[in-house]
């Protein structure tokens, strides 16, 4: 007999460490809970590699059941497919293959339909973990052996997150990206002493698998200081203006853990009960291409209002509760990011540490043995007698040890030594391999004795998996209050920008410009407007900026958002009315920029032939006059401007049909106030009509006045001196007409071929003959009588590698302005 009370004490103390250290907290050092190392270790030793054919889940379940996880099947399948779901895991560690649930909480189906293998990340997890890296313990029977933890080369910890209710005590790690907290662990090993502080520089919050945003930056820093913090998740939404002047407000990116469905729920009911009277309607048009929920406004309805009324009453804004609890030597620890930190550095170094120790033992067994077969090479005759006058093998072992001073496994190796052994290549191959393990077996004792290469190992490993795994960070950051600006409701979209010879400006969707073949009726534009045309076309991204230059050399800037949207027979507003400026002000060129930094320069041409370079920061704060951009030489004018990283080459051509090429390094960088070089040399008559900088290996298309078009490959052309006469690249007649354009051309993509009184073409790069510098090419337009190509612009292809569709590289890659426009 004993008190009640003393039972239930230590009954509930013991089903209290079992929750914890056995079943809801992740251990620090690899970031897993027992059944999600069981599950990875047992698909391990099942053989299922990224490269191997999947299984069925079943067996996956019933392996670690029957080994190693003595709980339910439910309980196991669950945490199989959590490690499957990518809006679960930042970073999935299982591949799955059938219904493994969606974000609209679909659940997964049964274990005996899906299939699963283990990803490459998951294996890095795993590496090692046969070279005595980690300790191993007896499973529920004592019949296998099992990993206490992982060797974990990632920082499972905080790239995953985790979360888990124990007793007493919760846990819930937000994902981080990879890359920022690899950049926070260097950090960390060159400075040891550094603060959390410090690591904000490198890790600025969590990058959730679902996007969206983080309103703030006090509840991170405070999470990060003390291990508890309160993170404010909001949905990514965006307005659309559709025709008729409605909108809608499209949600694209929800907060982490937030079910679709149940969203979609919520505004509905919120429309039921009349808590919001300005939705119209609400869809989901969502599919394999990403999320798209629809919330249609009334016309006249304010987009912002509405919003912040769904941010307060449903899911789209959530709160992430972090609680950085983990595991630590078996006890239950919150821990702040500089800890976690120090913990998986360190445990990465004792994987290292045991690692080379295992093959140390393994290189000097073998160095051992090789040792003893030379040993037995060199003497092969004294050898073979001792084994012949031998009775047995023990006894030919024990002389052999005996006369030569061997080891029991030298001799082993000599007794089960292959006749091939005894030809001189063998020898020399074996004492080649003598010498590589002796080296190997220096370079082990180094890291074995130094700390310093073996943070170095550590770094070199984990660059390599940043390498390859290393992705861009998914979820903004916002700091300061929780409003968001503008352009974060609008929808990143590509618009064509158009402006009429007399300064009138619009946007239009893409989807107006149809695909053309090479020969026909042109585009409607503008045709109703007998004494204008289109002038200059530019294709923009919404949340980008609009830098305008004119001919006289002034710079002006303009969102893209307050450019008036208008239907393709429509001028638009006058350009001017937007700016406040002079009606005669012409612009020479638009350059659509993301971001003014300063490795990136502007290249600056005019039509006498001068080019310039001058850095794209000196025009990040453009007052609403406008500001100089280039000081131009009396009776000449800009005529074009792009942008560039300073490491091309450039082509100038002429009307005449000569074109220079010259590395743009012989450019020099200048003020924005400066009249810049010479560029090329021209005869009287001669202009320039457009400049191409080379970026890659490409053709340089060039377009006349009559619609004749070629591709030349851009290695036709040689590299010279700036302030040449330059070579030939267009054989200009009266039938071909002059030269109206040039520009970088790749397969794939198209040209937009804009005559004077506004018809617009689509054509296919395929279908512009590639011929040489000398010919007058083919004519893909044909202009009506009276009418001639004024401007050419290319419309680049959606690339696999996203180069057309923004960032650094996208910006060049968008459709451009490719010269100045025809006769006046």
């Amino acid at each position: 007999p004993r008190l009640i009370e003393d039972e239930m004490r230590e009954s509930f103390l013991d089903y209290s460490m079992s929750v914890i250290v056995q079943r809801a907290l992740p251990d620090v050092r690899d970031g897993l809970k027992p059944v999600h190392r069981r599950i990875l270790y047992s698909m391990y030793e099942l053989g299922l590699s990224p490269t191997r054919p999947y299984k069925k889940s079943a067996t996956v379940v019933g392996d670690v059941l029957g080994k190693y996880h003595p709980h339910g099947d439910m309980a196991v399948y669950e945490a199989l497919v959590r490690m499957v779901q990518d809006f679960s895991l930042r970073y999935p560690l299982v591949d799955g293959q059938g219904n493994f649930g969606s974000i609209d909480g679909d659940n997964a189906a049964a274990y005996r339909y899906t299939e699963a293998k283990l990803t490459r990340l998951a294996m890095e997890m795993l590496a090692d973990i046969d070279r005595g890296t980690v300790d191993f313990s007896p499973n529920f029977d004592d019949r296998l052996q099992e990993p206490v933890v992982l060797p974990a080369k990632l920082p499972n910890l905080l790239i995953n997150g985790s979360s888990g209710i124990a007793v007493g005590m919760a846990t819930n790690i937000p994902p981080h990206n990879l890359r920022e907290v690899a950049a926070a662990v260097r950090h960390l090993v060159a400075h040891p002493d550094c603060t959390v502080d410090d690591l904000f520089r490198y890790l600025p919050g969590p990058d959730f698998p679902t996007g969206g945003f983080v309103l703030g930056i006090e509840g991170i820093h405070q999470a990060y200081r003390t291990g508890r913090g309160r993170i404010v998740m909001r949905a990514r939404v965006q307005k659309e203006t559709k025709r008729g002047g409605k909108e809608q407000l499209v949600v694209t990116e929800l907060p982490y853990g937030v079910s679709k469905s149940k969203v979609i729920e919520q505004i509905a009911e919120l429309v039921r009960l009349r808590k919001t009277e300005d939705i119209s309607d609400l869809r989901d048009e969502s599919d394999r291409d990403g999320m798209r929920i629809v919330i249609e406004l009334k016309r006249g309805a304010k987009p912002q209002p509405i919003l912040n009324t769904l941010y307060k009453q449903t899911y789209l804004q959530a709160t992430f509760g972090a609680i950085m609890l983990a595991l630590d030597h078996g006890r239950p620890r919150e821990m702040t990011l500089k800890e976690m930190l120090e913990r998986y550095r360190d445990h990465r170094l004792e994987v290292i540490r045991r690692r080379t120790r295992f093959e140390l033992e393994k290189a000097k067994e073998e160095a051992h043995i090789i040792e003893g077969l030379l040993i037995a090479l060199d003497h092969i005759d004294a050898v073979i007698s001792i084994i012949r006058k031998s009775k047995d093998r023990a006894d030919a072992s024990a002389k052999l040890r005996k006369r030569f001073e061997l080891s029991e496994a030298q001799a082993d190796a000599i007794l089960n030594m292959r006749l091939a052994k005894l030809t001189s290549l063998e020898t020399q191959e074996l004492r080649d391999q003598l010498e590589a393990l002796r080296a190997r077996i220096a370079e082990l004792e180094k890291i074995l004795e130094s700390p310093k290469r073996q943070l170095e190992v550590l770094i070199t490993e984990l660059d390599e998996v940043v390498a390859q795994f290393g992705d861009a960070r998914r979820t903004t950051i916002l700091k300061g209050d929780a409003e968001l600006a503008m352009e974060d409701l609008v929808a990143q979209e590509d618009v064509v920008i158009t402006m009429s010879h007399q300064g009138y400006i619009k946007r239009v969707p893409m989807d107006l410009y149809r695909r053309r073949l090479t020969r026909g009726k042109a585009l409607a534009g503008m045709d109703r407007y007998e004494d204008d045309f289109l002038e200059h076309v530019f294709v923009a991204n919404t949340h980008e900026t609009l830098v305008f230059f004119t001919t006289e050399g002034q710079a002006l800037a303009l969102p893209v958002l307050e450019v008036p949207e208008a239907g393709r027979a429509s001028r638009g507003k006058a350009f001017y009315q937007l700016l406040n400026l002079d009606k005669a002000t012409e612009i020479a060129a638009l350059v659509s920029v993301t971001e003014f930094s300063p490795e990136r320069s502007l290249l600056f041409l005019t039509a006498g032939g001068t080019v310039k370079r001058t850095s794209l920061d000196q025009f990040a704060n453009i007052r609403g006059g406008g500001i100089a951009a280039i000081k131009l030489q009396p009776r000449d004018r800009l005529l074009d401007v792009q942008l560039s990283d300073g490491t091309n080459d450039l082509v100038l051509v002429t009307r005449n049909g000569r074109a220079i090429r010259f590395p743009e390094t012989e450019v020099p960088v200048m003020g924005r106030v400066t009249q810049g070089v010479a560029g090329i040399k021209m005869k009287d008559g001669d202009r320039v009509v457009g400049m191409v900088v080379v970026r890659r290996e490409a053709s340089l298309c060039t377009v006349t006045t009559q619609g004749y078009a070629k591709r030349t490959p851009v290695t036709d052309y040689p590299v010279q001196r700036r302030g040449g006469i330059g070579t030939l690249t267009l054989e200009v007649t009266e039938k071909s007409g002059k030269l109206v354009a040039a520009k970088e051309l790749l397969e794939g993509d198209e040209l937009m071929i804009i005559t004077a009184g506004g018809g617009a073409s689509r054509v296919a790069a395929a279908d512009i003959p590639e011929q040489g510098r000398t010919t007058q090419g083919k004519r893909v337009i044909t202009p009506i009588e009276g009418d001639r190509v004024v401007e050419v612009a290319r419309v680049a292809k959606e690339r696999e590698d996203g180069a057309a569709g923004g960032g650094e590289e996208g910006e060049d890659d968008q459709l451009e302005l490719i010269a100045a426009a025809g006769e006046e």
